[in-house]
């Protein structure tokens, strides 16, 4: 028996025996913890010299659809269109109806090394994937490859060159220092407008809109006949001003007013003087019924195409829902409304410097062993850019294609210019909707993007939920409520547990600790006051005798 067996058999205190089994248990599960939390998982992807053609390889590709068929045969075609191309890969396709699910299931996967290979995501969502070491692939070295990267030589499809991504759309996939996402398709907030009851109210619609004009025509349109019906559409329902989506229309109007919301380093700073004046807006408008919105009311276009909403803000890709004549309207054709619909960006506060959001899909594509089974996952998501595809699917709503190389086509520009020729693939209302955002790239901004940005995104618009409901169940809004608010939003999404804190802090903190590492701490610590105690008692029983 060598020496240390010895030592630990014979001649030890239980009791230090006890302590010593507790600290080498700690340190091994700190190291176990340390090697699984630091480890690199898989090898850092480097692009293969040389494409392998002899092999087979099976790529997963996970996308969203809704209920629009032909987004689902676009992608099923180009599949077919690729697996022509490069007939020794398969790609299997699995729908989904939410990109919240997609989220879900690849943060699951992730623990299981079953992510897909080809994902449709959003930048936000990345941030959360690449808390997992080389989980997520880095694109710029495959950008650069002169072989196989964006117009390299030795691709088997006339796919756009780094130059002919928009550089707007493109700069949105970076992530810290590196691109981790190619775009897919981009949209922004776009605010359609009922402009027969704007005039029938007295105003003249301006070509850029202004916050104090849609309250004030939202108020006027309020106004009710004797009867107790609205004045401007003679129904017993009018929601003058509804928006689909509360977080972009926070973050919207606190960026349009130069106002915090969060650093690239993920300091959270929307709980500020600006975020309170916006609240207390909304709480006037909706205590007098202007304003109201999607989770609270319904779907914006409902209202809208009914003649019950005279302002309906949702994504250029809604727009084939918006209006009379909307070629995926959703109403029954008893309650449509005739109504000249005008399309506009959003409200604005300074309508001579316009900021837009620039919301959509991206790419990303998932790091596995195989190397050549990653480059067979990128050689298809490059696919995805090619005028085929970028045009067919922006055709479908009113998504803008992501690529000046399809923009500029003579096939986009044709389709563009058939505005209004039909009210199904070329309806008046989507081509607008997609020009709006074409014309104004240069006025969109993204949100910063860091583990926890789709928290706070999440939360921005629950502030203007709250207070809309609570207004509703007559609440009085004052700076308490608004105080508690803050509150209770930070605490609902654990904003004060990110790594760059609220309205300051460590900006190069590492966030909270995970509940493991508290429970080891906690075994270290027991087991070291234990040895101290051994030691205090062998000491005093040592002096006593």
């Amino acid at each position: 028996m060598n020496r240390k067996s010895h030592f630990w058999t014979k001649g030890t205190d239980p009791f230090v025996r006890l302590a010593l089994t507790l600290v080498i248990a700690a340190m091994t599960c700190t190291a176990l913890l340390t090697g699984c939390h630091g480890s690199q998982g898989l090898p850092a992807f480097e692009v293969p010299e040389q494409w392998d053609s002899s092999k087979e390889y099976e790529i997963t590709f996970w996308a969203k659809n809704d209920t629009n068929k032909t987004q689902t045969k676009i992608y099923e075609q180009a599949i077919a269109d690729f697996e022509a191309l490069y007939p020794n890969v398969h790609v299997n396709m699995r729908l989904y109806t939410d990109y919240g699910k997609i989220y879900n299931d690849v943060i699951t996967n992730i623990a299981t090394n079953t992510t897909p290979n080809v994902c449709i995501t959003y930048p936000d969502h990345i941030a959360t994937y690449m808390t997992g070491s080389n989980v997520v692939v880095p694109l710029d070295g495959l950008f650069a490859d002169a072989k196989y990267g964006l117009g390299g030589s030795e691709l088997a499809f006339d796919g756009p060159t780094e130059a002919e991504i928009v550089p707007q759309f493109l700069s949105e996939c970076v992530l810290g220092d590196a691109h981790y996402a190619i775009p897919y398709m981009r949209s922004t907030e776009i605010c359609y407008v009922n402009k027969t009851y704007v005039e029938a109210l007295g105003f003249t619609l301006p070509d850029v809109l202004t916050w104090d004009f849609v309250w004030e025509v939202a108020e006027a349109a309020t106004a009710k006949n004797a009867d107790g019906t609205y004045a401007v559409n003679g129904q017993q329902v009018m929601i003058p001003f509804i928006d689909k989506s509360t977080d972009n229309m926070m973050i919207q109007m606190l960026k349009q007013r130069g106002a915090g919301y969060s650093t690239d380093d993920g300091e959270i700073q929307i709980f500020n003087d600006d975020t309170k004046d916006i609240l207390y807006t909304v709480a006037d408008h909706a205590a007098t019924g202007a304003f109201s919105t999607f989770k609270i009311s319904g779907y914006p276009a409902n209202f809208l195409n009914a003649g019950q909403c005279i302002f309906a803000i949702d994504s250029s890709a809604g727009a084939t829902w918006m209006g009379s004549e909307a070629p995926l309207v959703d109403i029954s054709p008893d309650k449509l409304v005739q109504f000249e619909t005008a399309v506009r960006m959003v409200p604005q506060y300074d309508p001579e410097h316009p900021q837009m959001i620039s919301q959509g899909p991206s790419i990303c594509v998932f790091n596995k062993a195989d190397s050549q089974e990653v480059l067979a996952s990128w050689l298809f998501a490059q696919y995805l850019l090619t005028n085929d595809v970028q045009i067919a699917y922006a055709q479908t709503e009113g998504y803008a294609p992501v690529t000046t190389k399809a923009q500029q086509s003579d096939e986009y520009q044709d389709y563009l210019s058939r505005a209004g020729e039909d009210n199904d693939a070329h309806y008046p209302v989507k081509i607008e909707a997609t020009q709006v955002l074409m014309n104004n790239a240069e006025n969109t901004f993204v949100t910063p993007v860091f583990n926890g940005s789709t928290s706070l995104r999440d939360a921005s618009g629950q502030l203007i939920e709250n207070v809309a409901k609570s207004v509703r169940r007559k609440e009085t809004i004052n700076d308490a409520y608004l105080e508690n608010l803050f509150n209770d939003v930070l605490a609902l999404y654990h904003l004060d547990q990110l790594g760059g804190g609220v309205g300051g802090g460590d900006k190069d903190a590492l966030g909270p600790l995970p509940t493991a590492s508290k429970a080891l701490i906690g075994v270290l610590g027991v087991a070291w006051v234990g040895i101290i105690a051994v030691a205090v008692s062998d000491e005093l029983k040592k002096r006593q005798s």
